[in-house]
């Protein structure tokens, strides 16, 4: 079930372009400004809009931590805000002075790339707020770019209907010349690897679905290496140009937003319809999902901003946004003493803030770490304090119903905190594939087969979608 949420009408122009942070959803126009609002209630900030273009908006985006927002305008620029304060933290000037059309952050905030009219594109780094490189398409204006999960590599796609693969060296790595008749809209990548079979190696890499004035969606697979993009299969519902597309933080569903004014909720998985909306009045322009809630936006060009919300059963549910705590495994040293002493367990405070127990160590500590490496001798406190673990456990296995398969190990069954991709093209806990690995005469957990090499990669957009699902979650009840 989709349901309209809440409908922003605050712009005077077309809207171009949304985006979500874990707290705030950003919209951006033709008139000239970037609006924010909190997600809890989508009030709009004090400080909203944001006027630093001297013409029109054409695209917004957070980083992943969320400090920062990126615009980018016909003025010729790219702003740098500081999205809690408004604050203008840099202005970066297109080489070319060309209009820019599109921005996009890398998943790990190192690096901004921005496309412009004249084909030019620019890969800034963020924390110098200085160019690192820039290069020219051939033929045509960037419109839309991308990162790949992990950050190695970004596409661009330009009205002549190029898709171009770029590393962070700016080194052209394939060009598809003829990805859409008539130009390319958007590109996006799907948050998680795609997993092929050990007999073909060439459907493992990255899912990222385009869209074009051809009024198609075409789903790829960008191979882990970047230098090769496959068509898996083509999209074909929607009855004129595509404008926009976005894919859920899992992977599973994509939105799309036209010209025939629509929006399509597809599986991404079988490429299947789910829903159409059609409460637009104009173009759709933009769409975007939020990292961990169930809520998209849409722009269009009818000045309107709409929410959706999917799949909840009844809206007398309580899905009141609120200011979350990291889960116990993240918790830190003083969070643990905090909690012993809720627990009555004061007399441990010490020893444990001396002896750097976290939430993980925590969770690890046995009997027999309590009395060699802790040096508790009571065994009354000993016992009270294994049986407080020992609930804490059980409270944490219970929230744990409904954790996205993708996010446990499948080795340990656990939840990850340092994914690393293998090169069976699945995603593992560090520590556990290391040992597997070691142990185990190099086969894949999961299909049994030889691994073609021992090498693992950081599966950092796993980490940071798994980190964002765990600050969304309810507040842990750990005290008695």
């Amino acid at each position: 079930m989709v349901t309209l949420v809440q409908t922003l009408t605050d712009h005077i122009d077309d809207v171009n372009c949304c985006a979500f942070s874990s707290t705030y959803l950003a919209s951006c126009s033709l008139d000239k400004t970037i609006r924010l609002y909190l997600l809890k209630d989508f009030s709009e900030l004090p400080f909203s809009p944001l006027k630093g273009h001297s013409y029109g908006v054409h695209s917004c985006c957070f980083s992943s931590c969320g400090n920062f927002l990126a615009s980018s305008s016909t003025d010729g620029t790219t702003v740098l805000w500081n999205p809690q304060s408004g604050e203008k933290l840099a202005v970066l000037k297109q080489p070319s002075e060309s209009p820019v059309r599109v921005c996009k952050f890398s998943p790990d905030t190192n690096y901004l790339v921005s496309g412009a009219a004249d084909g030019t594109v620019a890969l800034w780094d963020v924390r110098w707020k200085k160019l690192r490189r820039s290069s020219t398409v051939e033929d045509g204006s960037i419109i839309a770019c991308d990162f790949s999960p992990g950050g190695n590599y970004f596409i661009t796609g330009s009205t002549s209907g190029e898709l171009t693969v770029w590393d962070c060296q700016m080194k052209c790595l394939l060009n598809v010349k003829t990805a859409h008749d008539l130009g390319v809209t958007c590109c996006e990548f799907s948050p998680q690897p795609i997993k092929g079979g050990t007999d073909d190696s060439r459907s493992q890499g990255f899912l990222m679905a385009s869209c074009g004035q051809d009024n198609k969606i075409i789903f790829w697979i960008l191979s882990y290496a970047g230098c090769e993009l496959r068509m898996k299969y083509s999209l074909n519902r929607h009855t004129a140009p595509v404008l926009s597309c976005c894919f859920s933080s899992d992977g599973h569903i994509l939105v799309s937003g036209s010209v025939d004014k629509s929006i399509i909720i597809w599986d991404a998985i079988n490429g299947v319809p789910l829903h159409t909306l059609t409460q637009h009045k104009r173009y759709v322009t933009a769409c975007a999902f939020a990292h961990d809630l169930p809520l998209i936006a849409t722009g269009s060009m009818d000045k309107t901003v709409h929410v959706w919300r999917i799949g909840f059963k009844s809206s007398s549910d309580d899905h009141s946004l609120k200011k979350l705590r990291h889960s116990v495994q993240h918790w830190s040293e003083d969070e643990v003493c905090s909690w012993l002493s809720a627990q009555d367990l004061q007399e441990l405070v010490v020893v444990f803030k001396s002896n750097n127990i976290d939430g993980q160590e925590l969770l690890n500590l046995t009997e027999k770490n309590l009395v060699s490496d802790l040096k508790i001798e009571s065994l009354g406190l000993r016992n009270k304090a294994m049986r407080k673990i020992a609930e804490l456990k059980s409270k944490i296995e219970s929230t744990c119903v409904g954790v996205p398969d993708e996010f446990l190990c499948p080795i340990s069954r656990e939840i990850m905190t340092d994914p690393v991709i293998a090169s069976d093209g699945y995603s593992y806990e560090r520590e556990a594939i290391e040992n597997w690995i070691n142990t185990k005469k190099r086969t894949s957990p999961m299909t049994n087969m030889p691994l073609e090499s021992t090498l693992i990669t950081p599966n950092r957009t796993l980490k940071m979608a798994i980190d964002r699902w765990i600050d969304a979650q309810e507040v842990l009840q750990v005290t008695t």
